[in-house]
């Protein structure tokens, strides 16, 4: 007695390859579901890359939407040349979003008449100016960065109104 007879013959049925990619497409839709469903979708694409090995992404840049600032401060000075309601009204309007920050960038023209009286760095002015504009803008916002500008350009604070997305709350952090 042969092999073949102890064995009934086959049904014809799908093909397997058929079958396999009908597992997969399943698969792939129940991912995107749950993707879909989670509340931090930013947290399971992390652990994901993490366990594949992958380098978390580091956090992007801040999207620049709107800006606004002082201009034309006496050289050597970081005392505001104007009133800056108008700056704090615009900037109020635009915190409203809690999705937003202000960057304050402090600058001077590059003139030697133009640096810190104290220090002589042209560097310090500019953080003074930028400090001196965000501290009449900190009643309306809590997420304010002072930063300095990277070469030399007009005699100014600039008070710039990114988006950053949402604000982590203290039940994101991890120990």
């Amino acid at each position: 007695m042969t092999g073949a007879a102890t064995y009934p013959e086959t049904p014809a049925s799908k093909p397997l390859w058929l079958v396999t990619l009908a597992d997969l497409a399943l698969l792939l839709v129940g991912f995107f579901v749950l993707m879909q469903a989670s509340e931090k979708p930013r947290a399971v694409t992390d652990a994901l890359r993490t366990s594949f090995g992958g380098a978390p992404v580091a956090a992007s840049a801040p999207l620049p939407v709107m800006a606004a600032g002082l201009l034309d401060f006496v050289p050597g000075s970081a005392t505001l040349p104007e009133s800056p309601a108008a700056v704090i009204a615009w900037a109020r309007e635009g915190v409203r979003d809690p999705r937003v920050a202000l960057t304050v960038t402090g600058s001077t023209d590059g003139s030697t008449a133009d640096v810190d009286p104290a220090t002589g760095s042209a560097a310090i002015l500019a953080a003074d100016r930028a400090r001196t504009l965000a501290a009449a803008l900190a009643p309306i916002s809590r997420r304010i960065t002072v930063t300095t500008a990277h070469r030399p350009g007009r005699r100014a604070a600039i008070v710039t109104l990114a988006f950053v997305g949402e604000q982590p709350s203290t039940a994101d952090r991890q120990p």
